[in-house]
């Protein structure tokens, strides 16, 4: 199995903060990413997981992503960043694609869902729970963010089996994907979305990545003491979450995470450049890990 590190988009660019050292980044102004996996496997085909934004985003992107978000996010228009034209370069055709996970369905996460539309989409119960039930809680708040542009397909989407009793260090509520033979798992991380989760895959050596979505958006939050948040990120966290309690016990969890089991598991967040140079950066590439390149985001 082989999992390439993916920017699916570029978004505005931001300033480091605070004394954590970035890795291969330096202490320079980086465009926020889009963090995509795609992670290449015998029996399943190449998996993705979440999409960033897709080709038409990267084409018209106030036509499919909204002109305020836009105006704020300033994604930078090159259709060569999406995960479909990533694809092809690693020798792959769209309908290669049978299986895409998210981590929620935010529109920096689900734009590339059109450009694979035969894909089975796979969600945590509770995010499959809030766009298509009308009596679930943040039903129309879920409904909202799920772009139009990128549901007029008609995504197949699936939500993921829970027995409610399979934990992950600890993290309760762990559904797994149907139909995907790797060791792949969705873990709850609440908060910021009604069924936000990360999505956890273990590599050919034993040890885990874990894709923790929008559960933190700068590295300060889960290194630095006490937690930093970035001024420019942090708005966007604040008018996105669905629940600012959860969404802080959540990071604090992945703090503890970190600390206790940094051996054992990297986490890394959807937008944070520095985060992203770190495991793309040359000396970090392994047997099981391959990095592919790419790099302005709000939810």
């Amino acid at each position: 199995m082989r999992i390439h590190h993916l920017n699916c988009g570029s978004l505005r660019t931001i300033a480091p903060l605070g004394t954590t050292p970035t890795a291969g980044a330096g202490r320079r102004e980086l465009a926020a990413v889009c963090h995509c996996l795609l992670i290449e496997t015998d029996a399943d085909g190449p998996v993705l997981v979440d999409t960033g934004l897709g080709t038409a985003d990267l084409r018209e992107p106030d036509r499919t992503l909204g002109a305020d978000w836009v105006a704020h996010a300033q994604p930078v228009p090159d259709p060569a960043q999406s995960a479909l034209r990533r694809l092809v370069r690693l020798g792959y055709a769209p309908q290669d694609v049978r299986h895409i996970v998210l981590t929620h369905l935010h529109r920096d996460h689900t734009g590339g869902l059109a450009d694979f539309p035969h894909a089975r989409v796979h969600v945590h119960p509770d995010e499959y729970r809030a766009v298509t039930d009308p009596s679930a809680a943040h039903h129309r708040h879920s409904l909202d963010g799920f772009m139009p542009a990128h549901r007029a397909h008609g995504p197949l989407l699936a939500p993921a089996s829970t027995d409610g009793q399979e934990t992950w260090f600890g993290f309760p509520g762990v559904a797994r994907p149907q139909g995907l033979g790797c060791e792949l798992l969705l873990v709850p991380l609440p908060g910021h979305s009604a069924g936000h989760a990360g999505v956890a895959v273990r590599d050919d050596d034993g040890r885990w990545l874990l894709h923790a979505g929008d559960a933190y958006m700068y590295h300060g939050e889960l290194e630095d003491t006490p937690p930093l948040d970035h001024p420019v990120l942090d708005p966007v966290q604040q008018g996105a979450q669905t629940d600012a309690t959860a969404r802080t016990a959540t990071r604090d969890r992945l703090r503890d995470l970190v600390r206790d089991h940094g051996d054992e598991v990297t986490v890394f967040s959807a937008h944070d450049p520095w985060e992203y140079a770190r495991l793309t950066a040359p000396a970090t590439a392994t047997a099981s890990t391959t990095l592919s390149g790419g790099g302005r985001w709000r939810p």
